[in-house]
């Protein structure tokens, strides 16, 4: 029987060692891999374990770790759950290199009276974001998936921003023709766009059409490279309406390329116009 115990126990170590350091290193060249692993593989194996959801346990490690009312301080709980319990690609990325700086950075060379995030998940990005912006200036960030909403709402008040954040909850295509109406909004200054990858020409397109950028305003678009936009990518670099900036980076934990395309709405022109951009690395 002890014979037996310690079999179990040399077992299990030697799992955790495969899980914690050898599938890592195996998947950091290959993004298909990295993103199978961590977002599906270890994700569902967790969430049969622990019997909650990933949101959920980000959630709980923000609650117990974070300072109330401290948006900072929620920053930090979050990218110390991603990098040392629980890998999570579509937080991590944005939280824990590069892309993180890029975000902060456009942020606050807009300074934005109006700011939209399309994609919230669990509000990491919409606390980074609202932490930056004016004392008057309000963000909206939309979710389609209700559990992600939920979890976002308490992660924001926990940050003490719920006054200056509005989730809304729904599709894209349907929410973006009402904001007008909604929000007296205009135009948005800042836009964020973290959402599903096929989304991202048809909403700028639909951003266009309720006219809801104006000459001056920002386009902020996210892993445009991995998992990769490559149809907005060719519409918003070959239009004259916009002017485009690559900012190179890299998944986090691995080598895989990936980056932002910061994109400034010049105003209605006519023509397209051959690829040429200033590129960051």
């Amino acid at each position: 029987p002890r014979m037996s115990v310690l079999t179990v126990l040399v077992v299990l170590v030697g799992l955790y060692a495969v899980c914690r350091c050898m599938i890592p290193w195996l998947v950091q060249s290959n993004s298909t891999l990295a993103l199978l692993w961590y977002d599906f593989v270890l994700e569902m194996t967790l969430d049969l374990l622990t019997r909650t959801t990933r949101p959920q346990r980000l959630l709980r490690a923000v609650i117990i770790n974070a300072v109330r009312g401290d948006p900072d301080s929620v920053i930090r709980a979050i990218d110390h759950f991603c990098k040392h319990t629980e890998c999570v690609y579509s937080v991590n990325h944005m939280a824990l290199c590069l892309p993180g700086a890029i975000l902060d950075s456009v942020v606050m060379e807009t300074s934005p009276s109006t700011v939209l995030e399309l994609g919230t998940y669990c509000g990491y990005s919409a606390v980074r974001i609202t932490r930056l912006l004016p004392p008057s200036t309000r963000l909206i960030t939309v979710e389609m998936n209700p559990e992600y909403a939920c979890v976002a709402r308490q992660v924001i008040q926990h940050a003490g921003l719920q006054d200056k954040v509005c989730v809304l909850e729904g599709q894209s295509a349907d929410l973006i023709p009402k904001m007008a109406e909604m929000f007296g909004i205009q135009t948005f200054d800042f836009v964020f766009l973290d959402h599903w990858k096929d989304r991202y020409l048809p909403d700028i397109r639909l951003l266009e059409d309720c006219s809801l950028l104006a000459q001056g305003s920002v386009v902020l678009a996210d892993n445009v490279v991995c998992p990769g936009t490559p149809d907005y990518l060719n519409y918003i670099r070959s239009n004259l309406n916009y002017k485009s900036r690559f900012y190179q980076a890299h998944l986090e934990y691995t080598r895989v390329l990936d980056g932002l395309e910061r994109s400034e709405y010049l105003g209605c022109r006519q023509g397209k116009r051959q690829v040429d951009r200033d590129t960051d690395r």
